[in-house]
């Protein structure tokens, strides 16, 4: 269980009426992001990117991502702190 890093350099008041507990997360991995190689998107099942998997939290599940496993993320919680949504989710890992 963690946050959704980087929702504060979002406009998310658009997208936060359809954020519900228990909506599906997509997570990408974006290998070329030049602040963090082990960087993974999160969006919402429309697309709209929400954040990214805190840094201390991405180096075990980049290395599953890039060795083909399928995670996804559930979301747990929201809470508006001023202009700021906090996200909470769940990650999961689904092996085949």
């Amino acid at each position: 269980e963690s946050h959704i890093a980087g929702t504060t350099h979002r406009d998310l008041k658009a997208v936060e009426p359809s954020l519900a507990p228990g909506a599906f997360l997509v997570l990408k991995r974006e290998p070329a992001n030049a602040h963090d190689a082990l960087a993974i998107m999160i969006f919402n099942e429309a697309g709209h990117q929400l954040g990214y998997v805190p840094r201390a939290k991405n180096e075990a599940l980049a290395r599953l991502m890039d060795a083909g496993k399928l995670l996804f993320g559930k979301l747990e919680a929201k809470e508006w702190v001023g202009d700021w949504l906090k996200v909470e989710a769940r990650i999961y890992l689904r092996d085949f």
